[in-house]
Protein backbone atom coordinates (compact mmCIF):
# COMPACT_ATOMS: atom_id res chain seq x y z
CA UNK A 1 0.00 0.00 0.00
CA UNK A 2 1.01 3.75 -1.34
CA UNK A 3 -0.22 6.04 1.07
CA UNK A 4 -1.81 9.57 -0.52
CA UNK A 5 0.59 11.16 1.74
CA UNK A 6 3.69 9.66 0.29
CA UNK A 7 2.73 10.13 -3.40
CA UNK A 8 2.13 14.16 -2.31
CA UNK A 9 5.50 14.18 -0.11
CA UNK A 10 7.75 11.94 -2.13
CA UNK A 11 6.03 11.64 -5.68
CA UNK A 12 4.82 8.61 -5.31
CA UNK A 13 6.69 5.71 -7.11
CA UNK A 14 8.38 8.44 -9.42
CA UNK A 15 10.75 8.55 -6.50
CA UNK A 16 12.96 6.19 -4.89
CA UNK A 17 12.14 7.53 -1.86
CA UNK A 18 10.03 4.66 -0.68
CA UNK A 19 11.03 2.11 1.61
CA UNK A 20 8.62 0.24 4.61
CA UNK A 21 8.88 -3.32 3.93
CA UNK A 22 11.45 -4.18 6.40
CA UNK A 23 9.04 -3.26 9.27
CA UNK A 24 6.25 -5.92 7.90
CA UNK A 25 8.84 -8.82 7.63
CA UNK A 26 10.39 -8.43 11.15
CA UNK A 27 6.85 -8.17 12.85
CA UNK A 28 5.10 -11.14 10.55
CA UNK A 29 7.49 -13.03 9.45
CA UNK A 30 6.88 -15.71 11.88
CA UNK A 31 3.06 -16.21 10.57
CA UNK A 32 3.10 -15.07 7.55
CA UNK A 33 5.13 -17.55 5.14
CA UNK A 34 3.97 -16.15 1.39
CA UNK A 35 4.79 -12.05 0.95
CA UNK A 36 3.56 -10.74 -2.03
CA UNK A 37 5.60 -6.89 -2.43
CA UNK A 38 3.78 -5.38 -5.54
CA UNK A 39 0.28 -6.39 -6.93
CA UNK A 40 -0.34 -5.69 -10.68
CA UNK A 41 2.19 -3.00 -11.49
CA UNK A 42 1.48 -2.68 -14.78
CA UNK A 43 -1.84 -1.81 -14.03
CA UNK A 44 -0.79 0.96 -11.26
CA UNK A 45 1.68 2.38 -14.13
CA UNK A 46 -0.95 2.06 -16.98
CA UNK A 47 -4.09 3.62 -15.14
CA UNK A 48 -2.02 5.91 -12.87
CA UNK A 49 0.26 7.58 -14.75
CA UNK A 50 -0.59 6.95 -18.78
CA UNK A 51 -4.08 7.52 -19.48
CA UNK A 52 -5.09 8.27 -15.54
CA UNK A 53 -7.93 6.00 -15.15
CA UNK A 54 -7.10 5.70 -12.01
CA UNK A 55 -4.83 7.43 -8.74
CA UNK A 56 -3.15 9.66 -8.89
CA UNK A 57 -4.41 10.29 -12.35
CA UNK A 58 -1.33 12.14 -13.54
CA UNK A 59 -0.89 11.68 -17.61
CA UNK A 60 -0.69 14.10 -20.33
CA UNK A 61 -3.09 16.53 -20.33
CA UNK A 62 -3.80 16.04 -24.38
CA UNK A 63 -4.60 12.69 -23.53
CA UNK A 64 -7.11 13.55 -20.40
CA UNK A 65 -7.67 17.08 -19.67
CA UNK A 66 -9.00 15.45 -16.33
CA UNK A 67 -5.69 14.40 -15.24
CA UNK A 68 -2.98 16.24 -13.26
CA UNK A 69 -0.14 17.38 -15.76
CA UNK A 70 2.37 14.52 -16.33
CA UNK A 71 4.03 12.89 -19.17
CA UNK A 72 2.53 9.97 -20.65
CA UNK A 73 5.30 8.91 -23.37
CA UNK A 74 8.18 8.68 -20.04
CA UNK A 75 6.52 8.05 -16.76
CA UNK A 76 4.64 5.14 -16.73
CA UNK A 77 8.20 3.47 -17.50
CA UNK A 78 9.71 5.21 -14.98
CA UNK A 79 7.22 4.25 -12.41
CA UNK A 80 7.63 0.96 -13.55
CA UNK A 81 11.62 0.86 -13.43
CA UNK A 82 11.36 1.69 -10.13
CA UNK A 83 8.89 -0.38 -8.93
CA UNK A 84 10.76 -3.19 -9.87
CA UNK A 85 13.48 -1.54 -7.41
CA UNK A 86 11.41 -1.57 -4.95
CA UNK A 87 10.31 -5.04 -5.05
CA UNK A 88 13.44 -6.49 -5.66
CA UNK A 89 15.22 -4.32 -2.74
CA UNK A 90 12.13 -5.43 -0.46
CA UNK A 91 12.96 -9.61 -1.28
CA UNK A 92 16.81 -9.06 -1.03
CA UNK A 93 16.21 -7.56 2.63
CA UNK A 94 13.73 -10.72 2.94
CA UNK A 95 16.04 -12.79 1.82
CA UNK A 96 19.11 -11.98 3.41
CA UNK A 97 17.84 -10.97 6.83
CA UNK A 98 14.44 -12.68 7.22
CA UNK A 99 14.28 -16.31 4.84
CA UNK A 100 15.33 -18.86 7.12
CA UNK A 101 17.88 -20.82 4.51
CA UNK A 102 19.67 -24.37 4.55
CA UNK A 103 23.21 -24.85 4.43
CA UNK A 104 24.73 -28.06 3.14
CA UNK A 105 28.03 -29.44 3.71
CA UNK A 106 27.93 -32.66 1.58
CA UNK A 107 31.54 -33.46 2.53
CA UNK A 108 30.36 -33.36 6.46
CA UNK A 109 27.17 -35.42 5.41
CA UNK A 110 25.20 -32.49 7.55
CA UNK A 111 23.08 -29.38 7.34
CA UNK A 112 21.80 -27.00 9.28
CA UNK A 113 19.24 -24.06 9.01
CA UNK A 114 20.25 -20.54 9.54
CA UNK A 115 19.28 -16.28 8.80
CA UNK A 116 16.22 -15.07 9.41
CA UNK A 117 12.58 -16.02 11.25
CA UNK A 118 10.56 -16.61 8.78
CA UNK A 119 10.02 -20.04 6.54
CA UNK A 120 8.47 -18.31 3.97
CA UNK A 121 8.82 -16.96 0.18
CA UNK A 122 8.27 -13.76 -1.52
CA UNK A 123 7.23 -13.00 -4.96
CA UNK A 124 5.72 -10.37 -6.87
CA UNK A 125 2.04 -10.65 -8.72
CA UNK A 126 1.75 -9.54 -12.20
CA UNK A 127 -1.70 -8.90 -14.35
CA UNK A 128 -1.64 -10.27 -17.72
CA UNK A 129 -4.34 -11.06 -20.32
CA UNK A 130 -4.10 -13.54 -22.93
CA UNK A 131 -3.29 -11.86 -26.45
CA UNK A 132 -3.97 -13.74 -29.89
CA UNK A 133 -3.74 -12.49 -33.72
CA UNK A 134 -6.94 -10.95 -34.67
CA UNK A 135 -5.67 -12.17 -38.41
CA UNK A 136 -3.68 -15.09 -39.63
CA UNK A 137 -0.78 -12.83 -40.13
CA UNK A 138 3.07 -12.46 -39.86
CA UNK A 139 2.23 -8.71 -38.75
CA UNK A 140 -0.64 -9.84 -35.92
CA UNK A 141 1.27 -12.50 -34.86
CA UNK A 142 4.35 -10.27 -33.67
CA UNK A 143 1.46 -7.62 -32.88
CA UNK A 144 0.40 -9.90 -30.07
CA UNK A 145 3.89 -10.81 -29.06
CA UNK A 146 4.66 -7.08 -28.52
CA UNK A 147 1.03 -7.13 -26.42
CA UNK A 148 2.16 -9.32 -24.07
CA UNK A 149 5.56 -7.73 -24.15
CA UNK A 150 4.27 -4.31 -22.88
CA UNK A 151 1.74 -5.89 -20.31
CA UNK A 152 3.89 -8.43 -19.06
CA UNK A 153 7.01 -9.53 -20.29
CA UNK A 154 7.72 -5.35 -19.64
CA UNK A 155 8.02 -6.71 -15.45
CA UNK A 156 9.16 -10.89 -16.25
CA UNK A 157 11.94 -9.99 -18.63
CA UNK A 158 13.58 -7.82 -16.18
CA UNK A 159 12.60 -10.05 -13.15
CA UNK A 160 14.39 -13.27 -14.98
CA UNK A 161 17.01 -12.05 -17.75
CA UNK A 162 17.72 -8.23 -16.31
CA UNK A 163 16.67 -6.54 -19.09
CA UNK A 164 13.28 -5.54 -20.71
CA UNK A 165 11.92 -7.12 -23.92
CA UNK A 166 13.67 -5.79 -27.06
CA UNK A 167 10.53 -4.84 -28.23
CA UNK A 168 9.97 -2.09 -25.66
CA UNK A 169 14.10 -1.37 -26.09
CA UNK A 170 13.50 -0.67 -29.76
CA UNK A 171 9.96 0.86 -29.85
CA UNK A 172 10.48 3.45 -26.58
CA UNK A 173 14.06 3.70 -27.47
CA UNK A 174 15.77 6.81 -25.13
CA UNK A 175 12.47 6.89 -23.04
CA UNK A 176 12.66 3.45 -21.14
CA UNK A 177 14.74 3.98 -18.27
CA UNK A 178 17.87 1.55 -18.07
CA UNK A 179 19.31 -0.56 -15.09
CA UNK A 180 22.70 -0.18 -13.82
CA UNK A 181 24.79 -3.18 -13.12
CA UNK A 182 24.49 -3.78 -9.77
CA UNK A 183 20.88 -2.85 -10.62
CA UNK A 184 20.60 -5.99 -13.19
CA UNK A 185 22.15 -7.70 -10.03
CA UNK A 186 19.23 -6.75 -7.49
CA UNK A 187 16.64 -7.29 -9.93
CA UNK A 188 16.97 -10.73 -11.89
CA UNK A 189 15.87 -13.43 -10.24
CA UNK A 190 14.50 -11.45 -6.97
CA UNK A 191 11.65 -13.52 -6.68
CA UNK A 192 10.35 -17.64 -5.42
CA UNK A 193 7.48 -17.50 -7.06
CA UNK A 194 5.03 -15.71 -9.66
CA UNK A 195 1.77 -14.37 -9.13
CA UNK A 196 -0.66 -14.33 -11.67
CA UNK A 197 -3.86 -12.42 -12.05
CA UNK A 198 -5.49 -13.56 -14.97
CA UNK A 199 -9.07 -12.52 -16.63
CA UNK A 200 -9.99 -11.85 -20.07
CA UNK A 201 -8.26 -12.40 -23.41
CA UNK A 202 -7.78 -10.22 -26.20
CA UNK A 203 -7.32 -10.11 -30.05
CA UNK A 204 -4.51 -8.07 -31.13
CA UNK A 205 -3.75 -6.19 -34.72
CA UNK A 206 -0.63 -4.31 -36.35
CA UNK A 207 -1.11 -0.75 -36.32
CA UNK A 208 2.18 0.98 -37.87
CA UNK A 209 0.57 4.41 -37.91
CA UNK A 210 1.03 4.77 -34.75
CA UNK A 211 4.06 5.37 -34.80
CA UNK A 212 3.14 9.30 -36.63
CA UNK A 213 0.84 9.76 -33.06
CA UNK A 214 2.41 11.83 -30.25
CA UNK A 215 4.82 9.25 -27.71
CA UNK A 216 2.84 7.67 -25.15
CA UNK A 217 2.85 4.41 -23.26
CA UNK A 218 -0.68 3.98 -24.85
CA UNK A 219 0.25 3.84 -28.45
CA UNK A 220 4.22 2.72 -28.04
CA UNK A 221 3.48 -0.79 -28.91
CA UNK A 222 1.98 -0.30 -32.11
CA UNK A 223 -1.27 -2.16 -31.87
CA UNK A 224 -4.76 -2.27 -30.87
CA UNK A 225 -6.26 -4.48 -28.58
CA UNK A 226 -10.18 -5.51 -29.30
CA UNK A 227 -12.48 -8.17 -27.98
CA UNK A 228 -11.52 -11.85 -28.32
CA UNK A 229 -15.07 -12.99 -30.39
CA UNK A 230 -14.28 -16.58 -28.42
CA UNK A 231 -15.41 -14.93 -25.41
CA UNK A 232 -18.51 -15.64 -24.46
CA UNK A 233 -19.76 -13.15 -22.09
CA UNK A 234 -19.01 -9.32 -20.84
CA UNK A 235 -19.75 -8.65 -17.28
CA UNK A 236 -20.18 -5.57 -15.46
CA UNK A 237 -16.55 -4.24 -16.15
CA UNK A 238 -16.50 -3.34 -19.84
CA UNK A 239 -12.68 -4.83 -20.33
CA UNK A 240 -13.62 -8.20 -18.97
CA UNK A 241 -14.95 -10.69 -21.49
CA UNK A 242 -15.25 -14.39 -20.40
CA UNK A 243 -11.96 -16.51 -21.90
CA UNK A 244 -11.47 -19.67 -19.57
CA UNK A 245 -9.19 -21.20 -22.62
CA UNK A 246 -6.78 -18.00 -21.85
CA UNK A 247 -6.06 -19.07 -18.26
CA UNK A 248 -4.26 -22.32 -20.33
CA UNK A 249 -2.70 -20.68 -23.27
CA UNK A 250 -0.98 -17.80 -20.68
CA UNK A 251 0.51 -20.50 -18.47
CA UNK A 252 2.11 -22.30 -21.24
CA UNK A 253 3.19 -19.55 -22.56
CA UNK A 254 4.74 -18.54 -19.29
CA UNK A 255 6.32 -22.09 -19.06
CA UNK A 256 7.83 -21.96 -22.57
CA UNK A 257 9.31 -18.16 -22.26
CA UNK A 258 10.18 -18.09 -18.94
CA UNK A 259 11.45 -21.65 -17.69
CA UNK A 260 8.60 -22.88 -15.99
CA UNK A 261 9.11 -20.76 -12.73
CA UNK A 262 7.00 -21.18 -9.59
CA UNK A 263 3.31 -19.57 -10.17
CA UNK A 264 0.53 -18.80 -7.70
CA UNK A 265 -2.96 -17.70 -9.45
CA UNK A 266 -2.97 -14.90 -7.39
CA UNK A 267 -6.50 -13.38 -8.78
CA UNK A 268 -9.57 -14.67 -11.00
CA UNK A 269 -13.12 -13.78 -10.95
CA UNK A 270 -15.46 -12.16 -12.51
CA UNK A 271 -17.72 -9.27 -11.18
CA UNK A 272 -21.93 -8.84 -12.00
CA UNK A 273 -24.76 -5.90 -12.20
CA UNK A 274 -25.99 -5.70 -8.67
CA UNK A 275 -29.66 -6.01 -9.02
CA UNK A 276 -31.43 -5.08 -5.78
CA UNK A 277 -34.39 -6.96 -6.73
CA UNK A 278 -33.05 -10.05 -6.31
CA UNK A 279 -34.06 -12.21 -2.89
CA UNK A 280 -30.94 -13.42 -1.14
CA UNK A 281 -31.66 -16.85 -2.38
CA UNK A 282 -32.12 -15.80 -5.95
CA UNK A 283 -28.85 -13.77 -5.16
CA UNK A 284 -26.98 -16.80 -3.77
CA UNK A 285 -27.89 -18.94 -6.87
CA UNK A 286 -24.35 -17.62 -8.35
CA UNK A 287 -24.74 -19.72 -11.60
CA UNK A 288 -22.52 -17.87 -13.86
CA UNK A 289 -20.11 -17.33 -11.37
CA UNK A 290 -19.88 -21.19 -10.80
CA UNK A 291 -19.50 -21.85 -14.51
CA UNK A 292 -16.77 -19.34 -14.47
CA UNK A 293 -14.86 -21.25 -11.75
CA UNK A 294 -15.58 -24.40 -13.00
CA UNK A 295 -14.38 -23.55 -16.90
CA UNK A 296 -11.24 -21.72 -15.39
CA UNK A 297 -10.54 -24.40 -13.08
CA UNK A 298 -10.62 -27.32 -15.90
CA UNK A 299 -7.94 -25.10 -18.37
CA UNK A 300 -6.11 -24.85 -14.80
CA UNK A 301 -6.12 -28.39 -14.53
CA UNK A 302 -5.55 -28.87 -17.62
CA UNK A 303 -2.10 -26.15 -17.58
CA UNK A 304 -0.74 -28.31 -15.17
CA UNK A 305 -1.32 -31.51 -16.49
CA UNK A 306 0.42 -30.14 -19.07
CA UNK A 307 3.40 -29.41 -17.29
CA UNK A 308 3.13 -26.27 -15.70
CA UNK A 309 4.16 -25.18 -12.50
CA UNK A 310 1.24 -23.72 -10.73
CA UNK A 311 1.23 -24.55 -6.92
CA UNK A 312 -2.33 -22.74 -5.59
CA UNK A 313 -5.01 -20.72 -6.90
CA UNK A 314 -6.94 -17.94 -5.50
CA UNK A 315 -10.35 -16.77 -6.51
CA UNK A 316 -11.15 -12.96 -6.25
CA UNK A 317 -13.66 -12.94 -3.68
CA UNK A 318 -15.91 -9.85 -2.30
CA UNK A 319 -13.59 -9.24 0.30
CA UNK A 320 -10.47 -8.58 -1.43
CA UNK A 321 -11.13 -5.04 -2.75
CA UNK A 322 -13.89 -2.43 -3.77
CA UNK A 323 -14.06 -1.92 -7.53
CA UNK A 324 -12.76 1.50 -7.18
CA UNK A 325 -14.49 3.07 -10.75
CA UNK A 326 -18.00 1.09 -10.52
CA UNK A 327 -19.14 2.33 -7.07
CA UNK A 328 -22.47 -0.15 -6.13
CA UNK A 329 -22.91 -1.38 -9.51
CA UNK A 330 -20.92 -3.64 -9.21
CA UNK A 331 -21.00 -7.38 -7.41
CA UNK A 332 -17.13 -8.05 -6.37
CA UNK A 333 -15.68 -10.15 -8.61
CA UNK A 334 -15.39 -13.57 -5.97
Amino acid sequence: VLNLCDHYEYDGFLSLDIVFSELCFKEFGDRVKHWITLNEPWTFSKYGYADAISPPRICSTWQNLSCTDGDSAIEPYTVSCNQLLAHAAAFNVYKTKYQVQLQIFPKLKFCFMYVGVSKGCDGISLSCHWIVPLYDTESDQFAAERALDFMFGWFMEPLTIGEYPKSLQSLVGSRLPKFSADEIKLVRGSFDFIGLNYYTSYYATDTPELSEARPSYLTDSLLILTKNESCILQTTSKWLYVCPKGIHDLLLYIKKKYNNPLIYITENGIDEFNDHTLSLEEALADTSRIDYFYDHLYYLQSAIENGVNVKGYFAWSLTDSFEWNLGYISRSNG
